[in-house]
């Protein structure tokens, strides 16, 4: 189990700040994919019709854990950066350890 604090004191790289200040630390989710993007509209078109399927379906998971991304996100000026831990089961922001 990862604690990772809910505020950072950091380097923020935006040209209105570059300076040390606190960042909100939130754990990044990728968003919906979207249906127009063009690898998506590629193996759609490759996939249509008759034939089964096309590409290779990986069936071969062996990892247990992801990579965790942090989302960084300045108080002053807003400007967003992530931040990768590493492999992690489970974290936990704002906690202490017990």
């Amino acid at each position: 189990m990862v604690f990772f604090p809910k505020k950072l004191r950091t380097y923020c790289r935006h040209k209105q700040c570059r300076s040390h200040k606190e960042f909100s630390v939130t754990q990044y989710k990728p968003g919906k994919a979207s249906l127009f993007a063009q690898g998506k509209r590629r193996y759609d078109r490759k996939q249509a019709g008759f034939g089964g399927q096309t590409k290779p379906v990986f069936r071969k998971k062996v990892k247990t854990s992801k990579k965790v991304t942090l989302r960084l996100k300045c108080k002053e000026c807003l400007f967003v950066m992530h931040r990768c831990i590493g492999r992690a089961k489970h974290i936990e922001l704002g906690q202490k350890k017990i």
